[in-house]
This record gives C-alpha cells, structure tokens and sequence, in this order.
C-alpha cells in the first residue's frame, strides 16, 4: 500500500506508478483507533492502490468533517464514496475490479 499525506514531490517514474493505480482516501482524525484497525485490514490488497488520508480535524477539510465527522472511518475510490465505518474486502476488491475493467475513469 502507497501512502501519500499532504503534498508530495515525487519523481517521474514514481509518479507513473502512482498514476496508475486508483487512489483510496481515507476520511479520518488523529487519534482514530478504528481508521488505525481499518488500515491495517486493507493490508492484503494494498499493493492494488494508493492510500491518501484526509484529516477531517484540520480547518482545510472542514466541509469533510460536517459531512463524516460521525462516521470515520470513511472510505472514497477515485473520488467517489466506497464504504465507511468498516473495511469490507470483498467489495473494495469488487470496486478494484471494476476500476481496473473501466481504466479508472471516473464519472463526469
């Protein structure tokens, strides 16, 4: 699993890896014992995206935190919502999948 937090400088070749792999952001404060759990369980299909962590407590991500600030963990696949409260594998593999089917593209 790819981790990226904030801004990230990268270099090419590794940006080319990161751009071709769906990003899965999570909604989440700190601390957060269950985003922490649900981490962890994303650990057998982490080599299948990278994983960006939205901290809903900072004042940037205010419009975040009123929407999930009950709800975190909080999941989103390339923009759009997958799951939350919950890692379940089966249907982030199933998501994975149809990325992969529909090259990424998200919905206009």
């Amino acid at each position: 699993m790819f981790l990226l937090s904030g801004h990230v400088a990268l270099k090419p070749r590794i940006s080319r890896l990161f751009s071709s792999l769906p990003t899965l952001t999570l909604f989440t404060k700190d601390p957060c014992p269950l985003c922490d759990e649900a981490k962890e369980q994303l650990e057998p299909l982490g080599h299948r995206f990278v994983l960006q962590q939205v901290d809903i407590s900072l004042p940037q991500n205010a419009v975040w935190r009123q929407r999930y600030a009950l709800d975190i963990p909080v999941f989103h696949l390339n923009g759009r919502f997958a799951m939350k409260h919950r890692v379940d594998l089966q249907l982030l593999d199933s998501l994975l999948r149809d990325e992969q089917g529909t090259g990424g593209q998200e919905d206009a």
